[in-house]
């Protein structure tokens, strides 16, 4: 039987500090698993708990409002450094993903929704690397999907709305008449994948990812402290050597994932605003 954490669930780094190598513990007593993505209410507010992923949320959230309202409150003619950051930002979103994707006149309308889902998924993941939080907000499977969701109603509106309900639902399952007696079979197989798998897809890529990357990290962290005894320490060396490895190498899948999110996102958009062929 796993062996109670020396400190609280609530700290993602949570391990039994007097368990070692050689010490009459096995790493699997204190080896992170399911329960380091799980977290006890930290308060209660209007009758609903409160945990620290929720806190995370909302305290990503209040930074990217304040950097933005910062950055843009008075813009200059000349821009100051939060200024600059914030239109390099902006900008790359707008002419690197939304432009390239959907193209300057249909996706313009388009771009403050982009840019919005870039940072919040970006900031959510980065807080696996900020000391005291270090825990992504997207490796918890609901934050993803809501965020999925979003565009997933965004993308069935605007087909709706582009197509009339026969457009849509060609734009759906893929009609194509030329595909004679297959046609059935392929329109049911493209209407599964695109109304059902689709959005659950986009949801669990970026969940497993942040998942993964963050199981991995809190692993190596805990194999260093672990074998931190007796001539397991050169083995420690290794392991805190890869812990710093799979750090930076997670500070590039962070701001990969959110790319890749607002990508697929222009890319849904682009696909209900395009003519049925």
């Amino acid at each position: 039987m796993q062996k109670e954490f020396a400190v609280s669930a609530d700290q993602m780094l949570a391990f039994d500090t007097d368990c070692h190598l050689f010490g009459g513990c096995g790493f699997n007593e204190v080896s992170p698993g399911l329960h380091s993505f799980v977290f006890k209410p930290i308060a209660n507010v209007g009758g609903v708990d409160i945990n620290k992923t929720m806190l995370l949320a909302v305290l990503g959230t209040v930074a990217i409002l304040w950097f933005f309202w910062a950055a843009f409150s008075k813009p200059k003619i000349v821009p100051g450094k939060l200024q600059m950051i914030g239109e390099a930002g902006y900008d790359f979103i707008r002419r690197g993903i939304v432009y390239e994707t959907i193209g300057k006149k249909e996706g313009e309308k388009y771009v403050p929704l982009m840019v919005s889902l870039f940072f919040f998924v970006w900031v959510m993941n980065l807080w696996s690397v900020i000391p005291l939080a270090q825990f992504p907000v997207t490796s918890i499977i609901s934050y993803p999907m809501g965020l999925a969701l979003i565009v997933y109603i965004l993308w069935v509106g605007l087909t709706f709305k582009r197509h009339g309900f026969v457009g849509a639902f060609k734009n759906f399952t893929g009609y194509d008449k030329s595909l004679g007696p297959v046609l059935p079979m392929s329109m049911t197989i493209e209407f599964f994948s695109n109304l059902l798998v689709r959005p659950f897809t986009h949801a669990v890529r970026l969940f497993a990812n942040m998942f993964a990357g963050h199981l991995l990290i809190v692993m190596f962290t805990i194999a260093t402290w672990y074998m931190l005894n007796g001539i397991g320490i050169a083995y420690a060396g290794v392991s805190f050597l890869m812990t710093i490895a799979m750090t930076a190498f997670e500070l590039f899948i962070q701001a990969v994932q959110a790319y890749v999110f607002v990508l697929l996102a222009c890319s849904y958009i682009e696909g209900a605003l395009a003519e049925h062929h």
